[in-house]
């Protein structure tokens, strides 16, 4: 299968320290890959970079067939590509409900006169965007706080959230950075589910993971970062056994799947 997302030697320096020196990756659509390594490895970086929040110095960024390095976030995310950050972001005040129709792509309202004259075609896809938002928020578990304004979730709601309204800009691919992190375990294996389920309906995801256990449940393929490259991919099985991974990521310590 063609990969859907294709980074090549991708390299990204910070006042004079690389923290990225030729990251080569492939991601196939349809399935989950986790991206793994250290921490100060440059997995968020080649996020930023893939991403459009920070341009790479080198290197080339290829997107359903279409070249996007250096690209603008919104072009990107326009595209089909969309990520979440490690801190879940919102605006405090506004309700679950409010987050997701905000982030809806498409809006006409968002012009003065069509919003001065509530035309039909307006309407219209504020209808779509309002059963897309309610549908997420379903799927999701967060139907009973929708009207909970961001301050009032819980770490792992606002992790939900945080991937609801990604949803809600109709995603090709996720850009998943660390959505687990911080979760209780119950709601860790939710969320864990509901990803499950996207990438069942076609939607392809890139994880970022500290917790092996979530790694090994979810990932199809796994990729290993260590100082700025990519140091092996393959299984998670594979990689858990492989003595490069051990001293690169646990200090030769064998993983427990």
């Amino acid at each position: 299968m063609p990969a859907l997302l294709d980074v090549r030697a991708v390299t990204r320096s910070f006042y004079g320290v690389a923290a990225l020196r030729g990251v080569t990756l492939a991601v196939e659509a349809g399935r989950i890959t986790g991206l793994i390594g250290p921490n100060g490895a440059g997995k968020t970086t080649l996020f930023n970079c893939v991403s459009g929040l920070v341009p790479p110095d080198s290197g080339r960024i290829v997107f359903d067939n279409a070249d996007i390095t250096g690209a603008r976030p919104d072009f990107i995310a326009q595209r089909g590509l969309v990520r979440t950050f490690q801190i879940a972001r919102g605006f405090p005040r506004l309700t679950v409900l409010e987050h997701l129709l905000l982030h809806g792509p498409a809006q006409p309202g968002e012009k003065l006169s069509v919003a001065l004259l509530r035309t039909g075609a307006m309407k219209e896809r504020e209808a779509e965007l309002y059963a897309r938002a309610i549908e997420i928020a379903r799927r999701l578990e967060l139907t009973r706080v929708l009207d909970n304004t961001a301050a009032e979730l819980s770490g792992g709601q606002k992790k939900l959230l945080e991937i609801g309204r990604a949803l809600m800009a109709e995603p090709k691919m996720l850009l998943l950075d660390e959505p687990i992190a911080g979760v209780n375990p119950t709601l860790a294996r939710a969320i864990g589910e509901r990803l499950r389920e996207l990438a069942a309906d076609g939607i392809t995801i890139l994880l970022i993971e500290h917790q092996m256990d979530a790694i090994a449940r979810l990932c199809d393929h796994v990729i290993v970062l260590a100082e700025g490259r990519t140091l092996i991919e393959d299984s998670f099985a594979a990689l858990a056994e492989n003595p490069l991974v051990q001293e690169a990521y646990m200090g030769r310590r064998k993983w427990a799947s």
